[in-house]
């Protein structure tokens, strides 16, 4: 049929261009099968990926499985090293005393001893704990910089949930080569000069400066924030999102290790400053570190100057980049035969790293809804435009949770961000709901809201979030059960963290000898 989708184009490289590569090749296309769908992936010899996001979640785990990309491999090529949760440092009150406050995200789900351990912890049977350490000892894990597996784990197998820190521009060329030589991705280095249309408005072809002219019949734009197919082209506007997630800068600095012995953080610690936040993640041989800020509460140098005053001595010698950021999406990702996926489809901050994530569920998703044909092409951009603007809404609102809940009143930024106007009304009106009782599974009624009940309740927990159960006190029934699970938790606590190596161990064991292939 002259109507098959066979060919994708994908325009621009760099992690959204080569894991959506990944994925769609490895899905849909086939060498031995002579009806599998061609990719072909062009992009500028000229322009550098920006390169920075250098966190992922747990999802990034099963995706490497997926495209058939060795865990040892990744690590060793990509400087990467384990990311186990986020520590919040400094997000309910600002430092005081040499005092700072923090809290993990963990990505182990919550343990559970057949129900929820939750109103017990509310309910100050045990006050005298975190919430994090109740539930799971992988917090006592990241304080002990310990790895979360071992040597003699396989490949994406450990004792805790994890995902990774990696070198995002070693990724993408990892990335290209397991492409072009694992799944036959066609690569193209090239300019795009003109983008062709079909009298329908559809993207016919593009043209390039040394490749000729590229025809397909389903377009990816991975152009990063100049959205050149469905921005520029097809005209799908840009729905700003800064009235409520106010960060729009960062500047960035790479760190050396002093030495080779220095620990490597197994998490990333997100530090909150005046007018944003520091992000600090450890890989192999350096610290990748920067600061998001908003230009509407301080200026470019005084932003720089936090950073610096960050780092410490080691800043003076250090270089920073400064990268402005477009906080919102598109009204449309799928519009004729043209999707966004990464920056060109938007971006909503570094914090909870969700720029990887989203780029990984959308070509899951795109993958899941492939046309067969023009004709039903329709059906496949409706479908995935209502899931992936579902997805990027609640997206934000799991952000905003984290500036809404703090406390701090130090500056202007902090102030404004507890104001409910800005705040989405999704997420008002869950923390109402949550006032009253815990979160529960139902409030999470869909799969493709990207965090879940578990992500919710270390975030509200870690922040003092105060749900009020002294109504229905009665209905919690199972101290003497919390009480011996608690007892089983530290026990389990102590043997598991004697049994686990330093992160750096486990780094230079891998580097060294490999894992277990699965």
């Amino acid at each position: 049929m002259t109507n098959s989708i066979r060919k994708v184009v994908i325009v621009g490289g760099g992690t959204a261009g080569w894991l959506t590569a990944n994925i769609l090749a490895s899905q849909l296309s086939s060498q031995k099968d002579a009806h599998g769908i061609d990719i072909c992936l062009v992009e500028s010899p000229d322009i550098s990926p920006i390169g920075v996001g250098e966190g992922t979640v747990p999802t990034m785990r099963q995706t490497l499985k997926l495209i058939g990309l060795s865990e040892t491999e990744f690590v060793r090529e990509c400087d990467a090293t384990f990311k186990q949760s986020i520590n919040f440092v400094d997000w309910l009150y600002p430092p005081e005393n040499g005092h700072h406050h923090s809290y993990q995200h963990l990505f182990q789900y919550p343990a559970s001893p057949g129900f929820d351990l939750t109103p017990y912890w509310l309910l100050h049977e045990h006050h005298n704990i975190r919430y994090e350490d109740l539930v799971s000892a992988q917090a006592q894990a990241c304080h002990a910089g310990l790895a979360p597996k071992r040597i003699t784990n396989k490949e994406f197998d450990g004792v805790f949930d994890y995902a990774y820190h990696l070198d995002a521009a070693k990724f993408a060329t990892l990335l290209t080569k397991h492409g072009t030589q694992t799944h036959n991705v066609q690569h193209i280095l090239a300019n795009v000069t003109a983008v062709h249309q079909s009298a329908n408005g559809d993207i016919e072809s593009v043209e390039t400066d040394s490749a000729g002219i590229i025809d397909g019949d389903l377009f990816i734009d991975c152009t990063g924030f100049a959205c050149m197919l469905l921005g520029d082209t097809l005209g799908v506007p840009f729905e700003d999102k800064k009235d409520m997630l106010f960060v729009d800068h960062a500047v960035a600095m790479q760190v050396p290790y002093a030495d080779d012995a220095t620990p490597i953080a197994s998490h990333t610690i997100a530090t909150a400053q005046e007018a944003g936040w520091t992000w600090d993640i450890g890989l192999t041989k350096r610290r990748g570190t920067g600061y998001v800020y908003s230009s509407q509460y301080t200026d470019h140098d005084s932003a720089e100057q936090v950073l610096r005053d960050y780092i410490g001595p080691a800043a003076a010698q250090l270089e920073c980049r400064r990268i402005p950021m477009n906080i919102g999406y598109r009204s449309e990702f799928w519009r004729n035969n043209c999707i966004a996926i990464g920056l060109s489809a938007g971006f909503l901050e570094p914090l909870e790293a969700t720029a990887i994530l989203l780029i990984e569920a959308t070509a899951k998703l795109v993958v899941e809804q492939f046309p067969a044909t023009r004709q039903s092409m329709s059906h496949s951009a409706k479908r995935v435009n209502e899931i992936t603007r579902y997805g990027w809404d609640r997206v934000i609102d799991f952000i905003k949770l984290h500036y809404f809940l703090s406390r701090r009143t130090d500056t202007q930024f902090w102030i404004d961000n507890t104001r409910p106007d800005t705040a989405p009304d999704s997420l008002l009106e869950r923390l109402e709901a949550w006032r009253h009782r815990p979160p529960a599974e139902s409030d999470f009624f869909s799969k493709y809201e990207i965090f879940q009940l578990e992500n919710y309740q270390y975030v509200l927990y870690g922040m003092d979030f105060h749900t009020d159960l002294s109504n229905s006190r009665k209905r919690y029934f199972n101290q003497l059960q919390t009480q011996e699970f608690r007892q089983r938790m530290a026990k389990y606590q102590t043997h598991v963290l004697k049994g686990l190596p330093t992160h750096r161990e486990l780094i230079n064991q891998i580097r060294l000898h490999g894992m277990k292939a699965i």
